[in-house]
């Protein structure tokens, strides 16, 4: 019993030693857009058909006061969701939004979903702003929450009291619903469709929501279906050696502190020299200055620097890390 005991001493030893010679950081790790595109589609028409024809407006109307919309506001923000759409593609590398010169269409002007364009007016839209495919904001509505809220709370208080209620909330929610859809009059398919639920609160003044509430909200709605189009990102942790050995050990530890403090730049500066004098701390060093510069998002510094780890000094832990460096390559580019 003695020496089992003994035994298992040993082994927790291990383990912590083992544990206190590796450290670890978090990073952001690129995620496949939503919606791929071929490489061939460059510029994107869009266009808002979310209008009401003028003898659909009284059904428009009715629906307004059931929702608590301002009547004719959408018509101001769809357009607000468009733009946002428009300023959004600014981020990315090759993907354009144009405005074509038919920029408005007629739909339902509500949350029912309108047929699909003609592939013959679809072509035409994207031939005169020289466009690859065609977005189109197929419907656009928007609700707040502040005054059917208010009214529920108006006739309770009537009802209970007898009186109204002199108190009024303090935030309000808008909400915005679209229904976007990717038109490729080449192939003649529907690349994407995208129900689109959004919202933003805002402080109440005078208990009245600010003016700019709505636009804002669908401007950021707009922004939001971008993403769709863009890698995302997510949190790894990426494993890393805290100890070194042989003569370089106290190098090596000099450059741990470093990263410690996010001076991965000096970092990178120690673990080099330790890499290139090949002693015994060579190969967590190679390992190490690849974690170093994904964190600083040279990733291929970082591949390079993973493959000399395996393929010159065999470090284990560098072989996988490699193929994950290669498919994070992939994505970005």
């Amino acid at each position: 019993m003695k020496n089992f005991n003994l035994l298992l001493l040993s082994v927790i030893t291990c383990s912590l030693v083992s544990c206190a010679s590796s450290g670890f950081v978090y990073l952001d790790y690129p995620q496949e857009p939503e919606l791929i595109l071929p490489e061939s589609i460059n510029n994107i028409a869009v266009v808002n058909r979310s209008l009401t024809k003028e003898e659909d407006k009284g059904n428009k109307t009715l629906e307004s006061i059931a929702t608590g919309e301002i009547a004719g506001s959408d018509k101001l923000a769809s357009d607000e969701a468009v733009k946002g759409f428009f300023d959004g593609l600014q981020n990315s590398n090759h993907l354009k939004a144009v405005i074509p010169p038919t920029v408005r269409l007629y739909g339902t002007g509500t949350r029912k979903t309108p047929e699909i364009l003609s592939w013959d007016q679809v072509n035409d839209i994207c031939e005169s702003a020289n466009a690859d495919v065609l977005l189109v904001l197929e419907n656009f509505d928007s609700n707040s929450d502040f005054v059917i809220a208010n009214a529920v709370n108006q006739v309770t208080s009537v009802l209970e009291t007898g009186r109204t209620n002199t108190r009024f909330p303090r935030r309000a929610r808008v909400n915005v619903r679209s229904f976007w859809r990717l038109y490729d009059p080449y192939s003649k398919t529907i690349m994407d469709q995208y129900q689109q639920t959004y919202f933003m609160d805002f402080d109440l003044f005078s208990g009245a929501a600010p003016l700019s509430a709505l636009p804002e909200t669908a401007y950021a709605a707009g922004m939001d279906y971008t993403h769709r189009f863009f890698t995302s990102y997510y949190r790894v942790r990426r494993d890393m050696y805290k100890k070194g050995k042989g003569r370089d050990k106290n190098q090596f530890a000099a450059g741990w502190r470093s990263s410690e403090v996010a001076n991965w730049d000096n970092a990178i500066e120690i673990w080099t020299n330790v890499a290139n004098n090949r002693g015994k701390s060579a190969g967590r060093a190679a390992h190490n200055l690849a974690v170093a510069y994904e964190v600083k998002g040279e990733t291929d510094l970082a591949l390079e620097w993973a493959q000399r780890a395996y393929q010159e000094f065999g470090d284990r832990m560098a072989r996988d890390y490699a193929k994950i460096l290669l498919n994070r390559k992939r994505l970005e580019y």
